[in-house]
């Protein structure tokens, strides 16, 4: 199990109710499914993408992604005009 900070922005850091947390999972399917226990932001994940350590998760299973201890996760929602 590894700790590490979960990023949130745009409609993700207003589903979540706050721009960051610290979190504890060994992957990022772990995290997320974690993170949903939130109604809010289970609406928001799903359209959403996601940086391990600045690296895309892409279409992965992110069951298959470890996350490494202190790792940084970015959760972004689809931007406006991007």
């Amino acid at each position: 199990m590894a700790t590490g900070t979960v990023r949130y922005w745009a409609a993700a850091k207003a589903a979540a109710g706050v721009a960051e947390e610290p979190f504890d999972a060994s992957t990022l399917g772990d995290l997320l499914a974690g993170i949903s226990a939130n109604p809010d932001l289970a609406r928001v994940l799903p359209r959403c993408s996601f940086l391990v350590n600045g690296a895309p998760a892409g279409m992965r299973d992110p069951r298959s992604i470890d996350l490494p201890e202190g790792a940084v996760v970015e959760v972004l929602p689809p931007f406006a005009g991007g």
